[in-house]
């Protein structure tokens, strides 16, 4: 090789090296360049942090690109394969050397591309209904941190009105033992148990940077901007019927994914055994001598012969897959089926719990409170009374607010098994 041409090949494999790098780099910069979504620092909707949760969620954004690349796959499929270009020189330093151009024309056989675009194209759906489910997923994590959002904005209101409750009877206390109606030691309890109102205080606003912090994190925002969620947490939505439950079963995210699996492990199986017969090439081309004038025309074909490999180990590898799959598919509908009826089981419950607290147990708990407090101001009962009732009080708020946010965490759990129709946004 001259040392021009030597040259020139160097330039052109640095220019190469130097394509290969400018094509793969913006791709990767673009991907680590993208920036988490943050939502508006207003009041948030329910249905505003599904949206946000849909669009920015790092989960889906994952599953999007695996659709993305299954149909990439399904056009690798629809390619049919390249014919071969051949130039072959025999004796080349004499006389009585040939020369022969060729050209190899590929046939494949027992329609392999149509089962490759199969193969694909379910394998394509396999990635949609994975998305589905994962949405499903999403959504029910998000309903679930946003009525925790609500449930700690009640808890924080109910540790401030606590605050101002205790400090109001802090400023009974000290009248009275002003009036010389009662010991010191009243006062000094009123003011221990207003410090430890003050604590829980504290907790429950801890607890609500948390909630949004959490919820918030579900759109890829580590730093929430919202300042409150706004939605009622003891508005119960009605639960589905056991017979309905049933019905959606049916479509299922989760099911429609095990089902398009068994079916692409079943056009694998058809690939494989399709593979197992040999494809056959048809060579034309000319040939020349330069002993004899004139071109001789050339035909040939070339049939690989299936002795030893027949694709068998492949084809029984594909079988296999198959059979697991079969039983995954069973699996997820025994698992699934009593996953959903363990949900609506939980669902019921808390409902109950939540109406028996919210007749029975919150009415009573703040007529106590009230009693004790008036007979406190008259006289007629000890501030450890008022501290009892008022705990009590606390108490029940903080049970009914837990069995509202269990409900709809639980009514989230079971949308995501059978999926969002009828339900929340």
């Amino acid at each position: 090789m001259t040392p021009i041409a030597r040259r020139r090949s160097t330039l052109l494999a640095a220019a190469s090296l130097a394509c290969v790098l400018a094509c793969a780099l913006p791709a990767g910069a673009a991907s680590a360049q993208q920036r988490p979504l943050v939502e508006p620092a207003a009041p948030l909707t329910l249905a505003q942090a599904v949206g946000l949760a849909l669009e920015g969620n790092p989960t889906l954004a994952a599953a999007r690109r695996e659709i993305e690349a299954t149909e990439a796959q399904v056009l690798q499929g629809s390619l049919r394969p390249n014919p071969e270009f051949i130039i072959q020189s025999e004796d080349a330093s004499r006389p009585s050397r040939t020369s022969a151009v060729e050209l190899g024309l590929p046939f494949e056989t027992a329609n392999k591309r149509e089962l490759r675009v199969r193969s694909a194209d379910l394998g394509r759906q396999v990635a949609v209904t994975e998305l589905a489910s994962r949405e499903l997923r999403v959504r029910s994590a998000v309903v679930a941190a946003f009525f925790d959002v609500l449930a700690a904005q009640e808890l924080a209101a109910l540790a401030v009105d606590s605050v101002r409750l205790a400090q109001r009877a802090t400023d009974i206390a000290a009248k009275r033992v002003a009036a010389g109606k009662v010991s010191p030691v009243e006062e000094t309890r009123a003011r221990v148990a207003e410090a430890g109102v003050r604590v829980a205080l504290t907790q429950a606003e801890s607890e609500l940077r948390n909630a949004r912090r959490r919820l918030s994190t579900l759109w890829g925002n580590p730093a929430p901007q919202f300042f409150a969620a706004e939605g009622e947490i003891d508005r119960l939505p009605p639960a589905p019927e056991p017979s309905v439950v049933e019905q959606r079963l049916a479509n299922s995210p989760l099911l429609l994914r095990a089902q398009r699996e068994l079916e692409r492990r079943g056009s694998l199986v058809s690939l494989e055994q399709a593979r197992a017969v040999p494809d056959f090439q048809v060579n034309v081309g000319l040939r020349r001598s330069l002993e004899v004038p004139g071109n001789l025309a050339l035909l040939g074909v070339q049939v690989p012969l299936p002795v030893a490999n027949r694709n068998q180990g492949n084809i029984l590898e594909a079988l296999r897959r198959e059979d697991k799959a079969r039983d995954e598919l069973r699996a997820v509908q025994l698992s699934l089926s009593s996953d959903a009826l363990q949900a609506l089981e939980r669902v019921q419950a808390r409902r109950a719990e939540s109406e028996l607290l919210r007749a029975d147990v919150l009415p009573g708990a703040r007529s106590a409170y009230e009693a004790a407090t008036i007979g406190f101001e008259n006289g007629k009962f000890s501030f450890l009374e008022v501290l009892d009732a008022q705990r009590t009080l606390f108490a029940a708020k903080l049970q009914y607010l837990n069995a509202l946010a269990n409900f709809h965490r639980a009514l989230s759990e079971l949308e995501s098994l059978l999926g969002a129709e009828g339900g929340r946004p």
